[in-house]
């Protein structure tokens, strides 16, 4: 009897920080050998896996039956350490179509925060697939015997680097498992989630990006940013295009952005099947969007106030929530906008422009010592009036910022617990009119500069309890200010 998988992820797409949990049977083997144990030969590639070669094999790993005579596998550990953060675009692929300012990805690297239009991901999306088969002996002290030349194998699974929360409802169906996580509550998992941009008849749609984030946002018109979306709809029903709609207070201005093709189908190039075409990212925001488009100049002009995002399949179908992002304006104290980006549950990248009232503070450490006054080590004592008593050897510095938010909502602050919780937050720099020089390979510390959140408490306000909200967070600086070491 061959070994049969009892217990699998329940989708084919899935967030890769939950319990990727197998179950493993062979029950006459089992019961009638020795020494028996469950093997898994975990493959993890950019590439579509072929499970009968080792080219993505990662590691095998073993476990002896249960008491239920069963092997079970958390994949979780293995497999999340594959997956990191999309800090730039992908750049290895051939006609991968990432571009800063119509410079390619290929020709200057830039963060994925500056892309003109699409881009694919390059970490945060893999693809999985296992082997199982399993070893034993038929004599306690006998020869193992080993099945891995008959394994079974099991689907190839698109995993990213999201994250599944401790409340969120999982799925269990049948002998199979696991996560209902892309179908809405009208569907039988009632996760609430739905981030697969499909026209599908059956699925739920429109869909939304990879983010809890409000569907409507705020942005001066100098801000960069992404939205992340799944690609992977299948039956050809791809993300083929987005719609950028623009208005002022009388209305619809200018003409909308209908072309906004992502070059292929998704961003992707002609053929290409890589799992980073499964994740893929569009420059969303207004400085994205004006280092492209003459009729985001136009709007601009006529009073822009606010422009709509969305995205449609090949027949014209729109499959995206709309997504409105509000142009913010100066303030009458014309505060300083702060823009931080931070990695949002789902392993994509959220953004909000904090444009009230921010301090800044330089906190100094000082290393001493004492100069000697003099000249010591020549034929004549000389003294020195700049020489002599306590001076610092070093002095490190670092800044911390104190930023507000302007009143926000209740779904505003919900999301801002991702801000608190996530492990990479960056300051994004605003547009700048630049000469691209074909001699600059990258663009360093120019429009990226990475912080910490130190605010260590947090409470959720509401409208019933605290009327207008507003939000105060704390950042430092995560480079210290260089100095001169005597």
């Amino acid at each position: 009897m061959a070994t049969t998988i009892e217990q699998r992820p329940l989708y084919e797409v899935l967030p890769v920080v939950q319990q990727l949990m197998f179950t493993i049977a062979n029950d006459p083997i089992v019961n009638n050998n020795f020494n028996v144990k469950f093997c898994a030969a975990v493959h993890v590639s950019n590439s579509p896996i072929v499970l009968s070669n080792n080219d993505a094999l990662i590691g095998t790993f073993k476990t002896t039956p249960n008491n239920a005579g069963v092997g079970i596998f958390d994949l979780r550990p293995v497999v999340e350490t594959f997956l990191k953060p999309d800090n730039e675009p992908q750049t290895e692929i051939t006609g991968s179509t990432a571009k800063y300012k119509d410079v390619a990805a290929q020709t200057r690297i830039f963060p994925i925060h500056l892309i003109d239009q699409t881009a694919m991901s390059e970490n945060s999306c893999k693809y999985l697939a296992v082997n199982f088969y399993i070893e034993y002996s038929t004599t306690a002290l006998g020869v193992i015997i080993s099945e891995i030349a008959n394994p079974t194998t099991s689907i190839q699974y698109t995993i990213f680097n999201g994250v599944v929360k401790n409340d969120d409802t999982l799925t269990l169906v049948g002998t199979g498992a696991f996560l209902g996580l892309f179908l809405n509550d009208t569907q039988d998992d009632f996760s609430g989630y739905n981030f697969l941009m499909t026209n599908i008849s059956g699925l739920p749609h429109p869909a939304n990006f990879l983010s809890d984030a409000p569907t409507t946002q705020y942005a001066t018109v100098d801000d960069y940013g992404t939205f992340a979306f799944l690609n992977d709809a299948g039956a050809g029903d791809a993300i083929a295009n987005f719609v950028i709609t623009y208005y002022n207070d009388s209305g619809t201005i200018s003409s909308p952005d209908t072309s906004y093709n992502t070059g292929f189908y998704g961003g992707v190039p002609a053929g290409n099947i890589t799992s980073g075409t499964k994740l893929l990212y569009v420059g969303g925001f207004p400085a994205n969007i004006k280092q492209w488009s003459s009729n985001f100049a136009t709007a601009v002009g006529l009073g822009l106030t606010y422009y709509t995002i969305a995205a449609r399949n090949a027949s014209g179908t729109q499959i995206s929530a709309t997504y409105r992002i509000n142009i913010l304006c100066s303030n009458l104290k014309n505060y300083e906008p702060i823009r931080l980006a931070w990695l949002n549950r789902w392993g994509a990248w959220d953004y909000y422009t904090f444009n009230m009232k921010s301090s800044r503070t330089i906190n100094s450490k000082r290393i001493p010592y004492n100069q000697m006054a003099g000249t010591w080590n020549k034929s004549r004592f000389k003294p020195a009036g700049y020489k002599g008593g306590q001076k610092s050897f070093r002095v490190n510095s670092t800044e911390k910022i104190r930023i507000n938010t302007d009143f926000v909502t209740e779904a505003e602050g919900v999301w801002f617990q991702q801000l608190i919780n996530s492990t990479e937050v960056y300051i994004i720099k605003g547009y700048e009119e630049e000469k691209v020089d074909a001699y600059t390979f990258t663009i360093t510390n120019k429009y990226i500069e990475p912080v910490t959140v130190t605010t260590s408490s947090y409470t959720t306000k509401t409208i019933a309890n605290d009327k207008l909200m507003q939000y105060t967070f704390e950042i430092d600086k995560s480079k210290m200010e260089r100095t001169q070491a005597v």
